[in-house]
């Protein structure tokens, strides 16, 4: 696993060993910052200079992602142990301290925010109704900027997960939904 392009581009990540965390494949984090920056509702005003927000951050994959590609900071979230090790390690290893903070609580509760996040990665475990639960609470705590980006994987074979959102754009990968939408 590796950053993609930018300014880390060909950084390796690391990865805590186990199943309890399962970083997204490159080729569908190059599927997903393709489609940001050259979708008809998308550019690079998605990512560049934006506050960005990695829940369920695992390694930090799709945070540091968007921090090579020019977002102007990210908060990342996570709980499991040695997946904040990992994290933790990435974040050095990629240089990228001064733009970030790393939340060691649970997205499903956050502190109150300072600055809201224009762009929103959720990548919880399948299956367990979590993107629902955390955009909730990420918007009650003002995480969330208004027509913030949210970008959420879930399982292929998940339903959409928010009732009501225009969705913009759903694609499979293997195993993966993408889905992104505008917040309201």
């Amino acid at each position: 696993m590796r950053i993609i392009a930018g300014i880390r581009r060909g950084r390796t990540l690391t990865a805590p060993e186990g199943k309890a965390t399962r970083p997204t494949a490159d080729r569908v984090r190059q599927a997903l910052f393709d489609m940001l920056l050259h979708a008809p509702w998308g550019g690079r005003d998605c990512v560049e200079g934006v506050h960005v927000l990695d829940g369920f951050a695992g390694t930090g994959a799709l945070g540091l992602e968007a921090l090579s590609r020019g977002a102007a900071f990210c908060t990342f979230f996570e709980v499991d142990r040695p997946a904040l090790a990992a994290l933790r390690t990435n974040v050095r290893d990629c240089q990228m301290q001064d733009v970030s903070r790393v939340q060691a609580s649970s997205v499903l509760k956050p502190p109150r925010a300072s600055t809201p996040c224009g762009l929103v990665f959720l990548d919880p475990p399948y299956g367990q109704s979590l993107p629902a639960q955390a955009l909730t609470a990420l918007t009650a705590a003002g995480w969330i900027a208004p027509g913030a980006l949210i970008v959420t994987e879930t399982g292929r074979d998940e339903p959409a997960p928010v009732e009501g959102a225009e969705i913009l754009a759903e694609r499979a990968h293997g195993a993966a939904r993408l889905w992104v939408w505008r917040q309201g």
